[in-house]
């Protein structure tokens, strides 16, 4: 956080070598969102608040258990993917999906398909919460 080109540098190479952009960080996102969220990490000096959680992660095994209906969006270059049988034991997946592509900026990358995905997911939880 003490250099501002110093932060721009280490963000575009996160977009560049956790996105599905094939190397060019410019066929997937804009320089006025990239612009954007770096200028988010710098104006509120954030950039160690958002590593926090995988710090922490890579500190911790999981040791909670999640009963509620969870949908697990798998996609391609997202950094971490853990198989399916590692995450049954302890969420109650109802969904697992590979997606085509994307990566760990999977909101900006294909937003229609991660939207349509979230879609699928609701969909029958509502119609048996209207039931």
């Amino acid at each position: 956080m003490d250099s501002p080109a110093g932060l721009a540098a280490w963000l575009v190479e996160k977009f560049q070598s956790l996105s599905d952009c094939g190397g060019d960080v410019e066929t997937r996102f804009s320089l006025d969102e990239l612009l954007a969220n770096i200028m988010i990490y710098w104006t509120n000096n954030a950039i160690d608040s958002s590593l926090r959680l995988y710090r922490e992660r890579r500190l911790e095994r999981m040791a909670f258990r999640v009963h509620v209906p969870v949908a697990v969006a798998v996609f391609p270059k997202e950094m971490s993917r853990f198989p399916r049988r590692w995450v049954e034991p302890y969420c109650n997946v109802t969904r697992w999906t590979r997606m085509p592509r994307g990566g760990h900026f999977a909101s900006l990358e294909a937003p229609e398909a991660l939207a349509e995905e979230i879609r699928k997911f609701f969909r029958p939880l509502r119609a048996a919460a209207v039931a």
